[in-house]
């Protein structure tokens, strides 16, 4: 089949997604397999290979993204439940001083994004971030858009989140490349969601009438944001930071020793085992058994219910990742993404840049940045597994590739909707602000990850 021909069938398999989910609201799972059945069938692969395609496109994403997200997952619903956020962003501020409210509660959301989903994280600070914006006498939207930037500029670029894992995994990336640098990147975003946020700011926003009523009712019977919601057992700043620097601080060793030590040194094969992602989640999960179950006086049933809490959420973002890597499987076996490596190569554009690109598109025109992430690694999975990159550079395309799914969150992305309605902005405010805001921090992201990109090529 013609390179023209398989590119116009990838090109109407992307466009019949974009339409299934946005049009007819189906769900991202059934959507990603039903195309990429239809796919298969279009490029005329033999129909022998088919099923088992697609039963290996979805084993080998699940194989390195299921355990790292049901992990992530229990990890960060431990830290919600026993009030973790609470005590996190209280000393945040208690350390920045109350003129500093909007800082302290960003950098509160830096740390808590990592183990904990954006939109379950961003849900916890929302009365944390009421009873502050009361005691200051101002909206919402003052302390909360600069919380949400961040939060959201982690999830699509650091493990254990499922877009850039899955991504990860069909390109072939490394994952503790991509948390150490995808982390170093949101340092600075922090900043620049809080300066971005206050320039936003600058206009007066309405407040929704329902959540106008919703913020002048909340802390009628408590003392104010210095009074948690939760127990006097809930974990100290110290616990929560413990839980969730711990398994980054495994990482880093682990890909501190496989960059300076040669192969097949045993201490490198000691310290990769260490730093392994599955290894290092596992070791804080396991210190969250004893610094947050068993100081709280958690039962073993009370553990095992917030465990197990957290899988009906974490097991449909499994199988939407899963069905992306079934998506790009299928782009592979087909020869799509041949064509599409070869195609790109006479472009003479950099890849880095059309990584991001094509991701920001999808993202503006689906929603879904996990959608997003892994359609895009699927496109490119050809292009950057033959390029013969480093795999600096794989993780740094990988990173590009989420900071594209990170700009132009609009009405059909429900990141959108959680936050336009707890901070009570319209649809037209919401695209004013939270728009942009993730649109800057989307284009700053990438421009930082292209300057690493020249400085390591």
């Amino acid at each position: 089949m013609s390179t023209f021909a398989l590119l116009g069938i990838a090109a109407g398999g992307i466009a019949l997604l974009l339409l299934l989910i946005i049009r007819w609201q189906m769900h991202a799972f059934v959507a990603l397999m039903l195309v990429s059945l239809l796919v298969a069938l279009a490029t005329q692969m033999p129909i022998a290979d088919i099923i088992p395609t697609l039963i290996a496109g979805m084993g080998g994403t699940l194989g390195s993204v299921a355990i790292l997200v049901a992990l992530g997952a229990m990890l960060g619903k431990m830290i919600e439940v026993s009030g973790g956020a609470s005590s996190l962003a209280r000393r945040f501020t208690e350390i920045l001083g109350p003129k500093r409210v909007p800082a302290a509660l960003t950098a509160a959301a830096l740390v808590l994004s990592i183990p904990v989903f954006f939109d379950v994280g961003f849900i916890i600070l929302v009365p944390i971030v009421y009873g502050f914006c009361k005691v200051a006498g101002v909206n919402p939207v003052k302390f909360g858009l600069p919380v949400a930037g961040i939060m959201l500029a982690v999830h699509v670029v650091v493990p254990p989140h499922p877009g850039i894992v899955g991504g990860a995994a069909i390109i072939g990336a490394d994952v503790g490349w991509i948390t150490l640098i995808g982390l170093a990147i949101c340092l600075p975003l922090a900043v620049l969601s809080q300066y971005t946020a206050k320039w936003l700011n600058r206009k007066h926003y309405d407040m929704l009438p329902t959540t106008a009523e919703q913020f002048a009712s909340f802390g009628a019977d408590s003392a104010g944001p210095a009074q948690s919601k939760f127990t006097l057992k809930a974990p100290s700043v110290g616990v929560v930071m413990a839980l969730i620097l711990v398994p980054l601080a495994l990482i880093m060793i682990g890909t501190t020793g496989a960059t300076m030590l040669p192969k097949g040194d045993a201490l490198r094969n000691v310290l990769s085992f260490i730093g392994a992602p599955v290894f290092a989640l596992m070791v804080a999960l396991g210190l969250s058994f004893w610094l947050i179950a068993g100081r709280q006086g958690w039962s073993r049933a009370r553990t095992n219910e917030v465990m197990e809490s957290a899988l009906p959420a974490a097991a449909t973002v499994i199988l939407v990742t899963g069905a992306g890597g079934v998506f790009a499987k299928v782009l592979t076996a087909s020869g799509i993404g041949a064509a599409l490596s070869a195609s790109l190569t006479a472009t003479h554009l950099p890849l880095i840049l059309l990584a991001f690109v094509i991701s920001l598109a999808l993202r503006a025109a689906q929603g879904s940045a996990t959608v997003a992430i892994l359609t895009t690694c699927g496109l490119l999975a050809e292009a950057i597994t033959g390029g013969g990159y480093t795999q600096l550079q794989v993780a740094l395309l990988a990173i590009s590739i989420g900071f594209g799914s990170l700009g132009l969150s609009h009405v059909n992305d429900s990141g959108f909707w959680i936050v336009t309605r707890y901070l009570g902005l319209s649809v037209a405010d919401g695209l004013r602000s939270w728009t942009v805001l993730t649109t800057v921090l989307g284009l700053a992201g990438f421009l930082l990850t292209a300057l690493l990109w020249v400085l390591v090529a």
